[in-house]
């Protein structure tokens, strides 16, 4: 087979616009340019008229999926759900904890970190355990503690060099130096599952905090004389806001005020899948707690709470458009452009240009996926090519 390929006649979102009837060039595992329909060229052709072809999805907050789990599968397991995740468009993909002793959490991010350094994974995101009780969510309550800066530490080390996000309540003791810690070490510090005023937020932020953990869940509410975590971190300019947009997080309205607030430019669409992403409603484990899955939302099986999600990238770009009307380019730039640029990995993935990794997805014009590629091989092929 021929290392280069061409993919003709799609819509090509790039970083400066939308080129219509454009062309994406594939020379070995990169992106060789995107260049205007008629140029000609001896390399396999994929005819891809009537399409979109976007760069690939890049999910910052993903605990599992196809039935397999990043918090306590086999190195196997791990593998399954990456794979899960890949029939889906996300091409780069962080792995996400939950709250856990700090001994297990130590041994995962061990397991975790190998995956990373073979590319298997982006890197490692701890949410929990230094979250807070109050705003617990789906973690154990017994397992959680205060954010010890030292214990933040044992963390960072045992990932080697691979954690790339820890998900912290900033206002418990030790919250702000653990913020500090973390931004030091090139770790991004992200407030979520917090109790958080509006002015102890913005004393987190002041430390060096850059992210939102699924914005309004697992946080008080915005009240008209205490604003609290969402205010500070929507108006905030240093911080990006993950949003889960799967129709059961948020409501389309809180969904539009938060976009419309942050931009296209300080969102990140995310997942927070679990185990059920891309396998189905059942009973599964969420580290130490039971959770049930119906009508793909999952819920812990004592007390209720919304457990993570089944949700899977392809179907928050397409609820994003057609649901909730976004330009096909801002999508592009929540779900891409700036998650990778928060891993700091936007000058190899998260946009189609030249030198780049050939990670991208075809959509048709309703936004169904229906191709993905990494690193320039198909994982789910559009059609069969052409020899041009």
């Amino acid at each position: 087979m021929a290392t280069s390929k061409i993919l003709a006649g799609a819509q090509v979102v790039l970083p400066t616009g939308t080129v219509p009837h454009g062309r994406v060039i594939v020379d070995g595992t990169r992106i060789a340019g995107s260049i205007p329909a008629g140029a000609e060229t001896g390399a396999e052709t994929v005819d891809l008229t009537g399409h979109w072809v976007v760069p690939g999805f890049v999910d910052i907050h993903n605990h599992g999926g196809g039935g397999a789990s990043f918090t306590s599968g086999t190195v196997d397991d791990v593998l399954k759900g990456v794979h899960t995740h890949r029939l889906h468009g996300t091409t780069t993909l962080v792995a996400s904890t939950v709250t856990g002793e700090m001994d297990f959490l130590a041994q995962r991010a061990g397991l975790l970190s190998e995956l990373a350094e073979q590319g298997d994974i982006a890197g490692i995101h701890f949410e929990g355990p230094f979250i807070s009780p109050c705003r617990k969510g789906a973690h154990s309550e017994a397992l959680l503690r205060d954010p010890d800066p030292a214990e933040v530490r044992k963390l960072i080390d045992a990932a080697r060099g691979r954690a790339k996000m820890l998900t912290l309540a900033t206002e418990l003791p030790g919250g702000l130096d653990s913020v500090r810690l973390l931004a030091e070490h090139g770790v991004i510090a992200a407030i979520g599952h917090t109790d958080a005023t509006y002015e102890q937020t913005v004393r987190a932020i002041d430390a060096g905090a850059t992210v939102a953990t699924h914005l309004y869940n697992a946080m008080p509410g915005i009240g008209h004389r205490a604003p609290g975590p969402i205010a500070a971190l929507l108006e905030d300019e240093r911080i990006t806001v993950e949003l889960i947009n799967d129709g059961t997080h948020l409501h389309p309205a809180a969904f539009e005020l938060a976009f419309h607030h942050a931009g296209a430019a300080r969102t990140a669409l995310i997942t927070d899948a679990m185990d059920a992403a891309g396998f189905g409603d059942g009973r599964y484990m969420l580290g130490p707690l039971e959770v049930e899955v119906k009508d793909s939302v999952a819920r812990l099986v004592e007390g209720g709470s919304i457990a993570g999600s089944t949700l899977t990238l392809d179907r928050a770009f397409k609820r994003s458009v057609t649901v909730d009307g976004l330009p096909v380019e801002d999508v592009v730039r929540a779900i891409s452009a700036n998650p990778a640029k928060l891993l700091g990995m936007y000058d190899e993935i998260g946009s189609l240009e030249p030198g780049k990794d050939a990670d991208l997805v075809v959509l048709d014009e309703r936004f169904d996926l229906k191709g993905v590629m990494r690193k320039g091989e198909w994982v789910v092929a559009p059609n069969q090519p052409q020899l041009g």
